[in-house]
């Protein structure tokens, strides 16, 4: 039998000769790389050129973690996937094909999310290098917060369209993720979408973000984020919107019974749009709705196929359109009842259907639901295929982008490993050129990398709030006022007085309260505040792991300092009033105006499934200007012509 590791073997013939090469042109940080332990997270369009980059420059031993699985319209720019993978992990698929470059390496997957409980920031600290390839601002900030916990260089990248950047970032030396604020997207008027459609994408985020949660999952004050300021003088208006969004959730009780539809579409296509034509004000300048007949439609549409959906890349005939509405719209049915029963029975919460791009039950009601209000309003109705790169935020992706940034991302790392950190560069990726800057000095105002960052292990069985106090002023020095909350709810865990300011008995009922019953448990990020008048200190960020092993100590608390020394905390500079363009303020807010006044043009987002918070158009003239109309949901920015 030939050894696949023997130079025999074509394949390692190719590894040796290629590591031989690379070993002239690194020297020892070719031993180096061979050495490091390397995160990747995200196994999508830049994942996935990044993972075949770190493999063939020699790096040995790789964690990749990606959440996703693979979808037919991935396989246009993530090369390691093929058609046969579609509906397979990304993370397990890109593990077994990278491995064929080097099958020395040791590469293990996760199909899981980097924000579960067991990724915290003891296992983020085994790394040599973490490397971000994702495509969502929370996950994003995620990493980059544990990775500044662990104090673990971060090489994070992103691309739209032409465009990318890569950022190294590693705690007290460089800019973090978090350091230079993200552009906020400005929201767009809620009786536009509810009202006043006169776009397609109105149409598709009135029937993503309204109708579908109304009517499976959950209601429209949690599942949107609408900028209703518009609309504040107008309470009458407001009066009927709040009344027909309480008619729509009467409709789940009609769910499963044989006029189910019949309602749904009355009160959407036929009751809202004769509400809309009694405010004959909104009509003066404009064409006025139509309402709907559900007999006339339906009896059009009795011999149609709902296969008519699989034509995605047609756009519907309005019968077509209505045959995919009532079909879908009892797959939901049917879907949600099969969900709460299975739910009710473990004993868990109850379902709810939300939107997803890859979902073809949610697509599917999405673009018929959103055509028929079209037909209504006299707008273009648009294809399933449109319908899912509208509604899924999608741009199109550029592969060539992808795979210049991920090459950008192994040489800024040659750099990282080398301990060469004055060396790295925030570099961006346009059409017309590529641009680097030396990598920023960390924000001093920086929300996030300003706070000294420290794991904690407690015994969640034992260990209470006094506990935590006490161990907080032995170990730390804290004395004072100090309040502690948690990052994620912002409960309080414990706001404490000086002792001689609260009663006795309630301070000893807080201290002895377990720190499992305020909130506290394996994976939670605890903010200890310093409320001293004098010289405070920074915020103090606690990552919290339980013990598990180390239970039987005698301590039920103790922290995990970073090379055994207890940090120092700082105190937070001071305040003084200084005179800037004729307006008094203070050091701290000038620093942060100072501070944040460097503008680059990074991207936050990989293309995939986020769009950009600008859109630019070309003038005449080929200059480019800003119109940001947008629409915010749940997953993300939805740019508007």
């Amino acid at each position: 039998m030939t050894d696949s590791h023997s130079t025999s073997n074509p394949k390692q013939k190719q590894v040796v000769a290629r590591e031989r090469f690379q070993h002239r042109a690194l020297g020892s940080t070719h031993d180096q790389l061979k050495k490091a332990r390397v995160l990747l997270v995200g196994a999508g369009g830049i994942g996935c050129e990044l993972l075949k980059n770190l493999v063939k420059s020699g790096f040995k031993e790789i964690v990749i973690i990606d959440l996703d699985t693979i979808d037919l319209s991935n396989l246009n720019r993530q090369f390691l996937f093929r058609h046969e993978h579609i509906k397979k992990p990304k993370a397990l698929v890109a593990k077994e094909v990278a491995r064929k470059f080097d099958p020395r390496a040791t590469i293990v997957a996760h199909h899981a999310n980097i924000k579960d409980e067991q990724f915290n920031v003891e296992w983020f600290a085994a790394f040599t290098i973490v490397f971000n390839a994702l495509d969502n601002l929370d996950a994003r900030r995620h990493v980059n917060r544990m990775c500044l916990a662990a104090d673990v260089p971060l090489i994070e990248s992103g691309t739209t369209g032409y465009n990318g950047n890569v950022q190294v970032i590693k705690r007290g030396k460089t800019a973090c993720y978090d350091c230079k604020e993200k552009q906020v997207p400005k929201s767009f008027a809620i009786c536009t979408i509810r009202s006043t459609p006169s776009q397609p994408i109105h149409t598709i985020v009135w029937a993503k973000s309204y109708l579908l949660p109304e009517l499976f999952g959950v209601s429209e004050a949690a599942a949107m984020n609408l900028d209703t300021s518009e609309s504040a003088n107008n309470a009458e208006e407001i009066e009927k919107l709040e009344k027909e969004t309480a008619q729509l959730r009467e409709l789940r009780e009609a769910m499963g019974s044989d006029d189910f539809v019949r309602k749904v579409f009355d009160q959407a296509y036929k009751k809202d749009v004769e509400r809309l034509l009694s405010m004959e004000d909104y009509w003066k300048n404009k064409k006025a709705p139509i309402p709907l007949d559900y007999e006339t439609i339906a009896s059009g549409s009795e011999n149609i196929d709902p296969l008519v959906a699989k034509l995605d890349q047609d756009v519907w005939t309005l019968q077509q359109t209505f045959t995919v509405f009532k079909d879908s719209l009892l797959r939901l049915s049917k879907r949600l009842a099969e969900e709460r029963a299975a739910a009710l029975r473990e004993n868990q919460l109850e379902p709810v259907i939300e939107f997803d791009k890859d979902d073809e039950d949610t697509l599917d009601f999405v673009t018929a639901a959103a055509n028929l209000r079209s037909a209504a309003f006299n707008i273009d109705p648009k294809s399933k295929f449109d319908t899912k790169q509208m509604a899924g935020n999608i741009i199109p992706a550029i592969a060539t982008t992808n795979a210049m940034v991920a090459s950008l991302c192994i040489l800024q790392a040659y750099k990282v490993i080398k301990g060469d950190l004055g060396r790295t560069k925030e570099l961006f990726l346009s059409k017309a050129n590529m641009t680097g800057d030396s990598s920023d000095l960390p924000n001093p105002n920086c929300m996030v990398c300003s706070r000294v960052m420290m794991r904690t292990k407690i015994d969640l069985e034992k260990a209470t709030v006094g506990d935590l106090v006490d161990i907080l002023k032995l170990e730390l020095d804290y004395t004072g006022d100090i309040t502690i909350t948690t990052e994620s709810s912002q409960m309080t865990v414990f706001d404490y007085l000086d002792d001689d300011d609260d009663d006795e008995d309630s301070l000893a009922k807080r201290r002895d309260t377990k720190l499992v019953e305020v909130g506290v448990g394996n994976g939670t990020s605890l903010i200890v505040l310093d409320g001293g008048d004098d010289e405070p200190r920074v915020d103090l960020q606690l990552f919290v792991e339980d013990m598990n092993a180390e239970r039987e100590q005698a301590l039920v608390v103790k922290f995990v300092f970073n090379d055994g020394e207890k940090p120092e905390i700082p105190r937070k500079p001071a305040k003084k009033p200084t005179e800037m363009n004729g307006t008094t303020t203070l050091d701290g807010e000038a620093q942060s105006a100072a501070t944040g006044s460097k503008r680059k043009r990074g991207q936050d987002d990989e293309v995939e499934e986020s769009a950009p918070a600008k859109k630019l158009q070309t003038s005449a003239n080929g200059a480019t200007q800003e119109d940001d109309i947008i629409v915010i949901d749940d997953e993300g920015a939805i740019v508007l012509d």
